[in-house]
Protein backbone atom coordinates (compact mmCIF):
# COMPACT_ATOMS: atom_id res chain seq x y z
CA UNK A 1 0.00 0.00 0.00
CA UNK A 2 1.26 3.60 -0.67
CA UNK A 3 0.66 6.57 0.25
CA UNK A 4 0.67 10.06 -1.96
CA UNK A 5 -1.00 13.29 -2.42
CA UNK A 6 -1.01 15.04 -5.60
CA UNK A 7 -1.78 18.90 -6.05
CA UNK A 8 -3.98 19.46 -9.04
CA UNK A 9 -1.80 19.82 -11.86
CA UNK A 10 -1.48 22.04 -15.25
CA UNK A 11 -2.43 18.98 -16.88
CA UNK A 12 -5.58 18.04 -14.70
CA UNK A 13 -6.58 22.04 -15.74
CA UNK A 14 -6.22 21.23 -18.86
CA UNK A 15 -8.67 18.09 -18.57
CA UNK A 16 -11.06 20.32 -16.71
CA UNK A 17 -11.47 22.74 -19.25
CA UNK A 18 -12.02 19.86 -21.89
CA UNK A 19 -14.48 18.25 -19.82
CA UNK A 20 -16.18 20.69 -18.51
CA UNK A 21 -15.25 20.23 -14.51
CA UNK A 22 -14.37 23.49 -12.52
CA UNK A 23 -10.74 24.42 -12.34
CA UNK A 24 -8.75 25.93 -9.71
CA UNK A 25 -5.23 27.23 -8.97
CA UNK A 26 -2.49 24.69 -9.23
CA UNK A 27 -1.19 25.52 -5.66
CA UNK A 28 -4.50 24.55 -4.65
CA UNK A 29 -4.84 21.90 -1.60
CA UNK A 30 -3.81 18.72 -2.40
CA UNK A 31 -6.22 15.57 -3.38
CA UNK A 32 -4.81 12.85 -0.96
CA UNK A 33 -4.72 9.26 -2.42
CA UNK A 34 -3.31 5.60 -1.51
CA UNK A 35 -2.57 2.76 -4.06
CA UNK A 36 -2.76 -1.21 -3.32
CA UNK A 37 -0.30 -3.20 -5.68
CA UNK A 38 -1.46 -6.64 -7.08
CA UNK A 39 -0.88 -8.68 -3.96
CA UNK A 40 -3.03 -6.59 -2.10
CA UNK A 41 -6.05 -6.42 -4.56
CA UNK A 42 -5.52 -10.37 -4.02
CA UNK A 43 -5.65 -10.42 -0.75
CA UNK A 44 -8.74 -8.11 -0.91
CA UNK A 45 -10.89 -10.73 -2.90
CA UNK A 46 -9.84 -13.69 -0.82
CA UNK A 47 -11.14 -11.64 2.18
CA UNK A 48 -14.67 -11.11 1.64
CA UNK A 49 -16.05 -14.29 2.13
CA UNK A 50 -19.75 -14.89 2.22
CA UNK A 51 -19.29 -14.72 5.93
CA UNK A 52 -17.27 -11.66 6.71
CA UNK A 53 -19.86 -9.82 3.98
CA UNK A 54 -22.98 -11.31 6.19
CA UNK A 55 -21.06 -9.75 9.47
CA UNK A 56 -19.28 -6.09 8.50
CA UNK A 57 -20.87 -3.20 9.95
CA UNK A 58 -23.07 -0.74 8.29
CA UNK A 59 -21.12 2.34 8.76
CA UNK A 60 -21.92 5.68 9.65
CA UNK A 61 -20.45 8.86 9.95
CA UNK A 62 -17.47 8.56 12.61
CA UNK A 63 -17.86 10.58 15.36
CA UNK A 64 -15.38 13.20 16.78
CA UNK A 65 -12.95 11.60 17.83
CA UNK A 66 -12.70 9.39 14.68
CA UNK A 67 -14.34 6.37 15.65
CA UNK A 68 -16.02 4.65 13.13
CA UNK A 69 -19.89 3.72 14.32
CA UNK A 70 -22.37 1.96 13.68
CA UNK A 71 -25.68 4.03 13.36
CA UNK A 72 -28.34 4.76 15.66
CA UNK A 73 -30.14 7.14 13.13
CA UNK A 74 -33.60 5.62 12.08
CA UNK A 75 -34.68 5.17 8.05
CA UNK A 76 -37.58 7.91 7.70
CA UNK A 77 -39.24 7.19 4.35
CA UNK A 78 -36.84 5.34 1.67
CA UNK A 79 -38.33 2.35 -0.31
CA UNK A 80 -36.37 -0.52 -2.21
CA UNK A 81 -35.48 0.50 -5.88
CA UNK A 82 -37.13 -2.27 -8.13
CA UNK A 83 -37.67 -0.12 -11.50
CA UNK A 84 -34.57 -1.34 -13.49
CA UNK A 85 -32.35 0.48 -15.25
CA UNK A 86 -28.86 2.08 -15.41
CA UNK A 87 -29.29 2.68 -11.51
CA UNK A 88 -29.52 -1.15 -11.21
CA UNK A 89 -26.30 -1.95 -12.47
CA UNK A 90 -24.10 1.09 -11.61
CA UNK A 91 -25.36 1.26 -7.89
CA UNK A 92 -23.69 -1.35 -5.33
CA UNK A 93 -22.34 -2.17 -2.28
CA UNK A 94 -18.73 -1.24 -0.89
CA UNK A 95 -16.60 -3.51 1.71
CA UNK A 96 -13.36 -2.92 3.62
CA UNK A 97 -11.40 -3.09 6.46
CA UNK A 98 -10.07 -0.95 9.14
CA UNK A 99 -6.76 -1.41 10.56
CA UNK A 100 -7.28 0.45 13.66
CA UNK A 101 -10.25 -1.39 15.03
CA UNK A 102 -9.33 -4.28 13.04
CA UNK A 103 -13.20 -3.90 12.10
CA UNK A 104 -15.10 -4.74 8.72
CA UNK A 105 -17.53 -2.17 7.33
CA UNK A 106 -20.10 -1.95 4.41
CA UNK A 107 -20.62 1.81 2.17
CA UNK A 108 -22.96 1.97 -0.72
CA UNK A 109 -21.02 3.63 -4.12
CA UNK A 110 -21.93 4.38 -7.47
CA UNK A 111 -20.11 3.43 -11.11
CA UNK A 112 -19.52 6.72 -12.63
CA UNK A 113 -18.28 7.74 -16.28
CA UNK A 114 -14.63 8.49 -16.56
CA UNK A 115 -11.66 8.56 -18.98
CA UNK A 116 -10.61 5.14 -17.60
CA UNK A 117 -14.00 4.01 -17.52
CA UNK A 118 -13.12 2.39 -13.33
CA UNK A 119 -14.33 5.17 -11.09
CA UNK A 120 -16.34 4.64 -7.85
CA UNK A 121 -17.86 7.41 -6.31
CA UNK A 122 -18.10 7.22 -2.00
CA UNK A 123 -18.09 8.68 0.81
CA UNK A 124 -14.60 10.20 2.32
CA UNK A 125 -15.61 8.31 5.11
CA UNK A 126 -15.79 4.96 3.25
CA UNK A 127 -11.97 5.35 2.32
CA UNK A 128 -10.06 7.09 4.98
CA UNK A 129 -10.06 7.82 8.48
CA UNK A 130 -9.92 11.43 9.72
CA UNK A 131 -6.82 11.21 11.61
CA UNK A 132 -5.55 10.09 7.91
CA UNK A 133 -5.75 5.91 8.52
CA UNK A 134 -6.65 4.57 4.63
CA UNK A 135 -8.73 1.51 4.68
CA UNK A 136 -7.81 -1.78 3.20
CA UNK A 137 -9.44 -4.82 1.10
CA UNK A 138 -12.05 -2.35 -0.03
CA UNK A 139 -13.81 -3.45 -3.03
CA UNK A 140 -17.04 -2.51 -4.91
CA UNK A 141 -19.95 -5.02 -5.69
CA UNK A 142 -22.07 -3.46 -8.64
CA UNK A 143 -25.90 -4.59 -8.19
CA UNK A 144 -25.26 -6.25 -4.86
CA UNK A 145 -28.50 -8.50 -4.00
CA UNK A 146 -28.70 -10.06 -1.03
CA UNK A 147 -24.88 -11.96 -1.49
CA UNK A 148 -25.10 -12.26 -5.11
CA UNK A 149 -22.85 -10.70 -7.01
CA UNK A 150 -23.92 -10.87 -10.76
CA UNK A 151 -20.81 -8.59 -11.99
CA UNK A 152 -18.14 -9.95 -9.25
CA UNK A 153 -15.82 -8.07 -7.20
CA UNK A 154 -14.00 -4.94 -8.53
CA UNK A 155 -10.71 -4.25 -5.79
CA UNK A 156 -9.55 -0.81 -5.53
CA UNK A 157 -6.52 0.11 -7.37
CA UNK A 158 -6.06 3.19 -5.73
CA UNK A 159 -8.61 5.53 -3.12
CA UNK A 160 -8.81 9.14 -3.36
CA UNK A 161 -10.16 11.94 -1.20
CA UNK A 162 -10.58 15.64 -0.75
CA UNK A 163 -7.51 16.64 1.66
CA UNK A 164 -9.36 18.92 3.82
CA UNK A 165 -11.17 15.99 5.35
CA UNK A 166 -7.85 14.94 7.40
CA UNK A 167 -8.50 16.27 10.63
CA UNK A 168 -11.68 17.91 9.49
CA UNK A 169 -15.14 15.90 9.97
CA UNK A 170 -16.84 18.23 8.35
CA UNK A 171 -19.53 16.55 5.68
CA UNK A 172 -18.25 19.37 2.97
CA UNK A 173 -15.13 17.38 2.71
CA UNK A 174 -16.90 13.85 2.19
CA UNK A 175 -16.71 13.14 -0.86
CA UNK A 176 -13.70 10.49 -2.06
CA UNK A 177 -13.81 7.83 -5.43
CA UNK A 178 -11.89 4.90 -5.65
CA UNK A 179 -10.30 3.26 -9.16
CA UNK A 180 -10.71 -0.19 -9.78
CA UNK A 181 -9.40 -2.89 -11.64
CA UNK A 182 -11.21 -5.18 -13.90
CA UNK A 183 -13.31 -8.32 -13.77
CA UNK A 184 -12.68 -11.03 -16.21
CA UNK A 185 -10.49 -8.37 -18.72
CA UNK A 186 -13.30 -5.88 -18.72
CA UNK A 187 -13.06 -2.37 -16.69
CA UNK A 188 -16.21 -1.47 -14.62
CA UNK A 189 -17.89 0.65 -16.93
CA UNK A 190 -17.69 -1.40 -19.91
CA UNK A 191 -19.60 -3.85 -17.75
CA UNK A 192 -22.22 -2.20 -15.41
CA UNK A 193 -22.62 1.48 -17.03
CA UNK A 194 -21.79 4.36 -15.67
CA UNK A 195 -23.76 7.45 -14.09
CA UNK A 196 -23.02 10.73 -15.53
CA UNK A 197 -21.00 13.08 -13.15
CA UNK A 198 -21.24 17.06 -12.55
CA UNK A 199 -19.38 19.58 -10.27
CA UNK A 200 -20.33 22.78 -9.39
CA UNK A 201 -24.03 22.27 -10.55
CA UNK A 202 -26.92 24.49 -9.54
CA UNK A 203 -28.00 22.95 -5.82
CA UNK A 204 -31.57 23.28 -4.37
CA UNK A 205 -32.71 20.87 -7.16
CA UNK A 206 -34.95 17.64 -7.53
CA UNK A 207 -32.40 14.60 -6.83
CA UNK A 208 -32.78 10.85 -6.01
CA UNK A 209 -30.68 9.35 -3.62
CA UNK A 210 -29.57 5.52 -3.57
CA UNK A 211 -28.05 3.43 -1.02
CA UNK A 212 -28.01 0.07 0.94
CA UNK A 213 -29.08 1.39 4.47
CA UNK A 214 -29.04 -1.60 7.10
CA UNK A 215 -32.43 -1.05 8.79
CA UNK A 216 -34.64 -3.94 9.09
CA UNK A 217 -37.29 -1.67 6.99
CA UNK A 218 -34.75 -0.98 4.21
CA UNK A 219 -33.50 -4.97 4.06
CA UNK A 220 -30.14 -5.22 5.98
CA UNK A 221 -28.27 -3.62 3.88
CA UNK A 222 -29.17 -6.60 0.84
CA UNK A 223 -30.73 -4.22 -1.53
CA UNK A 224 -30.68 -0.71 -3.02
CA UNK A 225 -33.34 1.39 -1.69
CA UNK A 226 -33.94 5.09 -2.70
CA UNK A 227 -35.06 8.28 -1.54
CA UNK A 228 -36.44 11.23 -3.61
CA UNK A 229 -36.75 15.18 -3.06
CA UNK A 230 -35.52 18.49 -3.85
CA UNK A 231 -32.32 19.58 -1.72
CA UNK A 232 -32.20 22.49 0.95
CA UNK A 233 -29.10 23.76 2.52
CA UNK A 234 -29.00 23.75 6.07
CA UNK A 235 -26.19 26.27 6.76
CA UNK A 236 -23.28 26.00 9.15
CA UNK A 237 -20.93 23.82 6.89
CA UNK A 238 -17.12 24.92 4.88
CA UNK A 239 -16.98 25.05 1.30
CA UNK A 240 -19.84 24.50 -0.79
CA UNK A 241 -21.69 23.04 2.19
CA UNK A 242 -23.70 20.20 2.07
CA UNK A 243 -27.14 19.78 0.51
CA UNK A 244 -30.19 17.02 1.81
CA UNK A 245 -33.24 16.27 1.18
CA UNK A 246 -37.11 15.56 3.80
CA UNK A 247 -35.51 11.29 3.82
CA UNK A 248 -33.12 9.09 5.74
CA UNK A 249 -31.50 6.21 4.44
CA UNK A 250 -29.57 4.56 7.35
CA UNK A 251 -26.13 3.06 8.36
CA UNK A 252 -24.88 0.98 5.54
CA UNK A 253 -26.42 3.88 2.87
CA UNK A 254 -23.09 6.20 3.19
CA UNK A 255 -21.11 6.78 -0.04
CA UNK A 256 -24.79 6.24 -2.16
CA UNK A 257 -25.15 8.47 -4.94
CA UNK A 258 -27.08 11.80 -5.06
CA UNK A 259 -28.70 12.42 -9.04
CA UNK A 260 -30.00 14.79 -10.32
CA UNK A 261 -31.90 14.89 -13.73
CA UNK A 262 -33.18 11.51 -12.81
CA UNK A 263 -35.26 9.55 -15.41
CA UNK A 264 -36.97 6.79 -13.47
CA UNK A 265 -38.05 5.05 -16.46
CA UNK A 266 -33.98 4.69 -17.58
CA UNK A 267 -32.57 4.64 -14.61
CA UNK A 268 -29.80 7.61 -15.55
CA UNK A 269 -29.30 10.36 -13.92
CA UNK A 270 -25.85 12.80 -13.08
CA UNK A 271 -24.34 12.46 -9.88
CA UNK A 272 -23.62 15.54 -7.51
CA UNK A 273 -23.07 14.23 -4.59
CA UNK A 274 -23.07 11.26 -2.15
CA UNK A 275 -24.99 10.22 0.99
CA UNK A 276 -22.87 11.20 4.00
CA UNK A 277 -24.68 12.36 7.19
CA UNK A 278 -28.30 12.49 8.61
CA UNK A 279 -29.99 15.06 10.46
CA UNK A 280 -33.51 15.10 11.96
CA UNK A 281 -35.48 13.66 9.01
CA UNK A 282 -33.10 14.88 6.62
CA UNK A 283 -29.76 13.12 4.96
CA UNK A 284 -27.19 15.12 3.00
CA UNK A 285 -24.40 14.99 0.67
CA UNK A 286 -21.56 17.32 0.59
CA UNK A 287 -21.49 19.71 -2.62
CA UNK A 288 -19.31 18.84 -5.55
CA UNK A 289 -17.14 21.64 -6.08
CA UNK A 290 -13.49 21.98 -7.29
CA UNK A 291 -12.17 20.03 -4.51
CA UNK A 292 -14.80 16.91 -5.40
CA UNK A 293 -12.96 17.54 -9.11
CA UNK A 294 -9.60 17.48 -7.99
CA UNK A 295 -9.92 14.09 -5.85
CA UNK A 296 -12.14 12.57 -9.40
CA UNK A 297 -8.96 13.49 -11.96
CA UNK A 298 -6.52 11.97 -9.35
CA UNK A 299 -9.10 9.01 -9.67
CA UNK A 300 -9.49 8.92 -13.38
CA UNK A 301 -6.49 9.31 -14.22
CA UNK A 302 -5.02 6.59 -11.60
Amino acid sequence: MRLRSAALTMAALATAVATGLPAASADAAPTRSVSFDQAAQARAIAYWTPARMAAAVDLDVPDKGGASTRTRVAQSSPQRWTGGGLIATTGGKVFFHNPKDNGDYACSGDAVNSDNKSVVATAGHCVVDVDGTSYTNWVFIPAYDHGNRPYGTFTATSLHWEAQRIGDSDAAWDAAFATVGQVNRRRLVDTVGGQGIGFDQTPGQSVYSFGYGGSDAEGNGEQMNWCTGTEINPGGHEGGGVWGIDCVQSGGSSGGPFLQNFDPSTGTGMQIGNISISAGSYEYHPYYGWEAAAAYNAAQGS
